[in-house]
């Protein structure tokens, strides 16, 4: 420990610092101060009753966490009361045989059934019986893949992202501990041996998330998935180092999350999302989260059964750093940069027993999780003990991996395998999230935030490389897609495996330096591709989300689409002419839109987009801001084909703000002459943090408010002025 880390520690305690993890209900006994670091829990409680009061407003309880809703407010309202039964016993048997069958997301209905279980026990709203089922369900629960599968059927779980591994374990973790001694039906043993084995994968999953981050990066759907069982650890496990090692990385989690809202529009660049959650932060799956915990938006709750508001408006044991929170709300202009993820050479050169970095094994089983949970499961590194793993657990047959049955015919010569995978693997590499460096820069009036320079020219099923967010509905962001637009009146139609609007079906390479950024895209693979390959094919366009009826004004201006919202501008350049295509409402879904919102820019799938904000503090009336974008001097080079694919571009733009910026498929990135580094971040760098990557510990602190992080002690330390 430094002499400075020392010293902190001493004037923390000085300070009367809330530790948990100490004491029986996860605080310490010793007295706060005037201000504990924490959220006052006046403020908090009366959120999470504002919640449970919208949760219960109508009708009867339905699902689990609807129920939990009703069940909640029961306890704090006293003159709010729901029927004795008025949940019937068989109210969720359709959960329980989806839990039953081994159908995949069966963990996230689990997790919810076992906070029914562990929380409301004997609830009378509960029908005699309700909880006998939970608790069977869950007993006979397979709790994890090498566990055996009952014969005759498949077992179609998907267990390894990371959201998917923290549920599983937790689930096998806190049902252990309920029942120590009771045998578990999935595999005979019992629930100390399934807590004891759960205990060990978590505190790997502790060990990666705080030393590399989020390998589904920033994500709207999936960091909902990481809160829900960090937050059910910490309220129901009884080993202090659990709890406060969940309690440290859900600190961790949520900052990420507060630095990246904007008017309560989790709006960033994201490792998964899908269109669902990208074309309006109302239905991403944080929305509920952000708005109970940072109380940042004007607009209403949008789910009576929101898992990470229903979950965070019944803690006891958790509570919120006040810093969180100051972060989540400041109006401050500032830069927040990340690292997360684990680097990782996809593209080759192939070479025999290639090392793994930071002491990890690409052969290792144990170290399984670590590459399937970043989507690595075709990097040529990872192919043999990824075909060990289907094969020993029969998973070929399963409905996540049968699409891929045709690469069987490749695992008789591994090394033949590994090199095609590698050849492949702008394709093949799909779902692959390796290292990545985050830039967002945000103020009172809008955010603007990208991935840089981050698999150029690759297929990325789920990700979504940037967005400039001026509220949760006036948002922009560009694609290319990865096929056509379907032709539905549901506008929540889209695949999950790259579409029209989910994912890239090439990623550009981007480059973004406070307000501005550069996005080139040249797809790195062919448009069509013959034999097993013939699923990976793309559109010969990009488009952009520019949905006019959410902003106050737009104006085109040559080759500028100019919007602004409130006091914040927003100006979108294409090189490629970009026109907007007008849906027809009788054949194509526009979720009540009436004007253009899709931006296509026709003539390749190679172009570049530059994006610029501003805002009335800095450039006056909007007409002074589209006036200086529209004579901006924008110069761009096509440069030569490469190996058969688009060589991409060479950018010089005379920013208005940042003046002369220029960047290339392979050159530098430079404002004003200066090269900014695209790589290399530390693992968070912003006014509230400033975290090495690869750090077991974090001191989240802004003005002498803040909390400090250690995973391996485990503390997890909050203090106040």
């Amino acid at each position: 420990m430094s002499r400075h880390t020392f010293c902190h520690w001493v004037l923390s305690a000085v300070l009367c610092l809330t530790v948990v993890g100490c004491g029986d209900d996860g605080e310490s006994s010793v007295p706060a101060a005037s201000s504990d670091g924490f959220v006052p829990r006046s403020e908090s409680q009366a959120r999470e009753l504002q919640y449970l009061r919208f949760a219960t407003a109508h009708g009867q309880p339905d699902g689990p966490l609807n129920a939990m809703a009703h069940m909640e407010r029961e306890q704090r309202e006293p003159t709010y009361h729901v029927a004795d039964g008025a949940v019937p016993a068989t109210a969720w048997d359709d959960q329980f045989a989806k839990m039953a069958a081994l159908q995949d997301t069966r963990d996230f209905d689990a997790l919810y059934l076992l906070n029914v279980l562990l929380g409301y026990r004997g609830n009378p709203m509960l029908a005699p019986g309700l909880t006998d089922k939970i608790e069977q369900a869950l007993v006979n629960f397979k709790f994890w893949y090498t566990d055996p599968t009952p014969q005759g059927m498949l077992d179609n779980s998907y267990y390894w992202t990371e959201n998917h591994e923290a549920i599983y374990h937790t689930l096998e973790y806190l049902m252990g501990q309920q029942y120590p001694d009771r045998v578990f039906g999935s595999d005979g043993k019992t629930g100390r041996e399934h807590q004891a084995r759960a205990a060990a994968l978590l505190q790997s999953w502790f060990d990666l998330r705080m030393r590399f981050g989020f390998s589904e990066w920033h994500s709207n759907v999936y960091y909902q998935k990481d809160a829900t069982p960090l937050l059910t650890l910490v309220e129901y496990a009884d080993d202090p180092a659990i709890r406060t090692k969940a309690a440290a990385v859900l600190d961790v989690l949520l900052l990420d999350i507060g630095v990246h809202t904007f008017r309560g529009a989790f709006g960033t660049t994201h490792g998964r999302s899908y269109k669902k959650d990208k074309l309006s932060s109302l239905d991403d799956d944080t929305q509920g989260l952000v708005k109970l915990l940072f109380d940042t938006t004007e607009y209403e709750y949008q789910s009576t059964g929101d898992p990470g508001a229903m979950l965070f408006a019944r803690a006891k044991r958790y509570r919120l750093p006040q810093v969180i929170f100051d972060a989540a709300r400041s109006p401050e202009t500032f830069v927040d940069r990340e690292r997360m993820g684990i680097a990782l050479n996809e593209l080759g050169p192939v070479e025999a027993n290639p090392q793994a970095p930071y002491g990890l094994s690409f052969t290792d089983p144990k170290d399984l999780s670590v590459w399937w949970g970043m989507s690595a499961l075709t990097a040529w590194q990872v192919v043999p003990l990824t075909v060990q793993t289907l094969e020993q657990y029969n998973l070929w047959e399963t409905a996540n991996f049968a699409p891929f049955s045709g690469l069987q015919t490749f695992t008789g010569d591994l090394a033949y395998a590994q090199t095609f995978a590698a050849s492949a693997a702008r394709m093949l590499s799909f779902g692959l999230l390796k290292e990545v460096n985050t830039y967002t820069y945000r103020n009172a009036d809008y955010m603007l935030s990208s991935a840089q320079s981050y698999r150029n020219g690759s297929f990325a099923s789920q990700v979504h490389s940037w967005q400039a967010t001026l509220d949760p509905n006036a948002i922009v962001f560009t694609t290319h897609p990865f096929r056509a637009l379907v032709k539905s009146l549901d506008w929540y139609q889209d695949t999950e495996t790259g579409s029209y609007w989910t994912g890239e079906a090439s990623m550009p390479r981007t480059a973004q330096h406070n307000n501005v950024a550069i996005h080139i895209y040249a797809p790195q693979y062919r448009q069509k591709n013959p034999g097993i390959l013939d699923f990976f094919h793309y559109e010969p366009y990009t488009h952009a989300y520019f949905p006019q009826d959410h902003f106050d004004e737009v104006r085109q201006q040559g080759p500028w689409t100019i919007g602004r919202f409130r006091d914040g501008y927003v100006a979108l350049y294409s090189y490629r002419p970009a026109e907007w295509l007008v849906y027809d409402p009788t054949v194509y879904a526009t979720n009540g839109m009436v004007k253009p919102f899709d931006l296509v820019a026709n003539g390749g799938a190679d172009n570049v987009w530059i994006v610029e904000c501003g805002r009335k503090a800095d450039f006056g009336s909007f007409d002074a801001f589209v006036t200086a974008i529209s004579q901006a001097q924008v110069d761009v080079t096509v440069l030569p084909t490469h190996l058969g694919f688009a060589g991409g571009f060479n950018v010089v733009y005379q920013s208005p703000s940042q003046g002369h910026v220029t960047f290339g498929w392979e050159a530098p990135f430079t404002v004003k002459g200066a090269e900014v580094a695209l790589t290399d971040y530390p693992r968070h760098a912003s006014p509230f943090a400033s975290t090495p990557f690869n750090s077991k510990t974090a001191r989240i602190e802004k003005d002498g408010v803040g909390v400090q992080l250690d995973i391996e002690r485990p503390s997890r330390l909050v203090y106040g002025r």
